[in-house]
């Protein structure tokens, strides 16, 4: 059965492209290849934050902790490097065992004493961003000593070759038209709605040619930043995860009715703790790309993060209640974020004035979500 098309399938794409002519109107660089590029190594940042965020939304669950991780965790990592001596790729796994192990810890006490996810990782972000002030001593530490490069400062800085490009570009392409065409196989084997061939020639069409725009703009700069590909590979590794394991289906049934989801034999709790493991391993990575982009580990360095990820989830269309989003949702939302940030960036916008843009659009979000919901 062809599910039919609503606004809500398109409404994400139109929002975009409005806010883009909007800024290429007002901001005569909006459009240049270098601040595409710009522009899409702060996406890698953010959307790979929200995507880790996607998976604790899923379950009903939420961590207002990340960006203060994300800062501890990249500190953690610059202070080993440039205070201890202790080599990059050994500083980033030290990083990545701590998000683990931290984000487990704070899973198993939710689970195990009842206590609401938003206080607990409310908690966490005090708690998290005092003890990376107190590993950055209040101060400033490099990523690298001197003018070396390691792996950490190459995460936003690298850039691949453009032929490089292209070619992962045409093999993204081609996992996306066989993960549609699966999909949709698979629905329609199962009985439930899909979109019609013409529906999903289009959308794959429409994607298909926007990665190709994307690829061609940035091979006009310095080629395909190792950030995207990081955050490429993140989006690939959820998808996987949330719709094609038995855990992301478990994670969606959480969402989706905690109490059914139990009586059918989901292990709700180790369920949830696994998905606040795998958010620190996102965490680590977030963390790892913020301080490298900004050249250092500072107080600032993922403040109000969390905001941001959660804000690209639901103008993604994820559910605050749980048992609704999707990756692709997730990147757009997150895209939409960004080209928000950076074209107030380029207009001289306030910060005051930037805050309350924010929130005003994660609003407004909220309120066509649930007003095309009950549309559709």
């Amino acid at each position: 059965m062809n599910k039919n098309i609503s606004l809500r399938d398109f409404s994400m794409g139109i929002a975009l492209i409005l806010i883009w002519i909007f800024f290429g109107c007002m901001s005569e660089t909006f459009y240049s290849s270098r601040n595409i590029s710009m522009l899409f190594i702060e996406l890698s940042v953010t959307a790979t934050l929200a995507l880790g965020m996607l998976l604790v939304l899923l379950p009903g669950m939420i961590d207002l902790s990340v960006g203060s991780g994300a800062g501890l965790i990249g500190g953690i990592a610059s202070v080993l490097i440039f205070h201890h001596d202790i080599p990059a790729p050994l500083a980033l796994l030290a990083g990545f065992l701590a998000g683990v192990v931290i984000w487990s810890l704070m899973g198993a006490l939710i689970i195990k004493y009842k206590i609401p996810s938003f206080i607990i990782t409310l908690g966490g972000l005090l708690i998290y961003r005092g003890a990376f002030w107190k590993v950055i001593g209040n101060g400033t530490v490099p990523v690298a000593i001197g003018n070396e490069t390691n792996i950490y400062s190459m995460l936003t800085t690298y850039y691949l070759p453009q032929t490089f490009g292209f070619i992962l570009m045409a093999v993204i392409s081609a996992v996306i038209i066989y993960s549609k065409i699966r999909t949709r196989s698979k629905r329609k084997e199962h009985g439930f709605d899909v979109d019609s061939k013409e529906v999903l020639f289009l959308k794959s069409f429409i994607i298909i040619q926007g990665l190709l725009l994307v690829t061609i703009v940035l091979s006009q700069e310095r080629g395909i930043p190792l950030s995207l590909v990081i955050l490429a590979s993140t989006a690939c590794a959820v998808y996987v995860i949330t719709q094609h394991t038995p855990f992301g289906r478990y994670l969606y049934a959480i969402g989706g009715n905690e109490e059914a989801a139990m009586l059918s034999g989901i292990s709700i709790n180790k369920v949830i703790i696994g998905a606040y493991a795998l958010l620190g391993i996102i965490v680590a990575l977030t963390g790892f790309m913020q301080t490298a982009y900004a050249g250092s580990s500072t107080t600032t360095v993922g403040e109000l993060m969390e905001l941001d990820a959660i804000a690209a989830c639901v103008i993604g269309g994820t559910s605050l209640k749980g048992g609704r989003g999707t990756v692709l949702g997730v990147l757009f939302g997150a895209l939409i974020m960004t080209s928000l940030l950076n074209g107030m960036t380029l207009m001289a916008v306030s910060p005051e004035m930037k805050f309350m843009a924010r929130g005003a659009v994660l609003v407004l979000a909220v309120w066509m979500d649930i007003y095309l919901s009950k549309k559709a």
